[in-house]
């Protein structure tokens, strides 16, 4: 007889009836043969493992949650700055993108491992995958992004940059490739959001619906933030206005989300340190947005002060979206109540509505 590392996983072998005196097998009543009616009170899932298996995602993930969004909300704010007439916001924000991109690419290749799977991923364009899309999604914006940040760098080193011929390339380019960063903006905020949504973690496949409405609205509101922070208060209002929109919207959605979700698979947005996090964002956020507001009308240092503590809590408040989000979609899939629960609910509700003859209520 052999064994296996694997044989812990095996169910228990099933005990052999017995005989009666003379030999002969005991005859099973009609009762014996029906399966009884399962109960389940309790479910510590399949022979002790969970009914879904979490990903193996780690911090750099939620990292890159943050970064992305920070760079697309950079990438739409550098935009309306070019096209508005606002060079020190203009300037800002493709760098905060480029850097925002840049890192958080760097932190996607730290989770996976092997740099070369980044690469992997770049073989083909799968629409029904959001990784492969959101990858090229990445890549495009991180091009454009490049090309107008390129120009800035050596506009700020007074043309020191040994570009030769290639610098009237780079002034050709540099107004439609800002505009085609802006482009790829809103995608590569929101492409992460459909991505956690379309996995089968409850607490993130509750939330399908409004969750890339939350993740937009927390990319505004830190990339408001961190231009609040870098750029002289006469050019940062339409970074003002973009961090108090992104505010009113982050709140709004994430409200509407959690109230639309099934009721169970949104406790872990509640408890522990998800629920830690996304009440901490609410506070950080009504606080940067009402500190924005209020640099409106502060002048001097006063205001530069205001206004860079402002930016630092909006930047907070969208890293703890980002990271609560990320966090209680892991916890979901610890508990099988979290799966079966929502299920059992969806279930009933198909059957109620006569959906019976299908295969998921027959």
């Amino acid at each position: 007889m052999t064994s296996s590392e694997f044989d812990q996983f095996r169910p228990p072998k099933p005990e052999r009836r017995g005989k009666r005196g003379d030999g002969a097998p005991k005859r099973r009543r009609p009762d014996d043969l029906m399966v009884p009616e399962a109960v389940i009170e309790h479910v510590d899932g399949y022979y002790g493992h969970p009914i879904v298996k979490p990903p193996p995602w780690e911090a750099p993930v939620g990292a890159y949650l943050f970064l992305g969004g920070v760079a697309g909300g950079s990438g739409l704010l550098a935009a309306g700055a070019q096209l508005a007439g606002y060079p020190a916001l203009r300037r800002n924000a493709r760098l905060a993108g480029l850097g925002a991109a840049g890192v958080g690419a760097l932190a996607l290749v730290v989770d996976l491992g092997r740099p070369e799977r980044f690469l992997h991923m770049m073989r083909t364009f799968k629409v029904t995958s959001p990784m492969s899309v959101g990858s090229w999604i990445l890549s495009g914006y991180s091009g454009m992004i490049g090309v107008a940040a390129a120009a800035e760098v050596d506009r700020l080193l007074g043309e020191r940059l040994p570009l030769g011929p290639l610098r009237k390339v780079l002034r050709f380019g540099e107004a439609p490739a800002g505009l085609g960063a802006a482009v790829f903006a809103t995608p590569l905020a929101a492409y992460t959001a459909v991505l956690l949504a379309d996995t089968a973690m409850p607490t993130w496949n509750a939330a399908y619906k409004d969750l890339p409405f939350v993740f937009v609205s927390s990319a505004s509101l830190a990339a408001g933030g961190l231009a609040l922070v870098t750029t002289p208060a006469a050019e940062a209002g339409p970074a003002r206005n973009l961090a108090v929109l992104g505010v009113i919207g982050d709140v709004a959605a994430t409200r509407i989300m959690e109230s639309r979700m099934d009721p169970v698979a949104a406790e872990p947005l509640h408890h522990g340190t998800p629920g830690k996090l996304m009440r901490w964002a609410e506070r950080l956020a009504v606080a940067g947005g009402v500190g924005a507001l209020l640099t409106g009308g502060r002048r001097g240092r006063v205001r530069r002060c205001l206004a860079a503590l402002s930016g630092g809590a909006l930047m907070a408040a969208s890293a703890c979206t980002r990271f609560g989000v990320f966090e209680a979609g892991l916890e979901s899939a610890k508990d099988p109540r979290y799966t079966i629960e929502p299920q059992k609910r969806r279930l009933a509700a198909r059957r109620a509505a006569g959906n019976t003859g299908d295969s998921i209520t027959g």
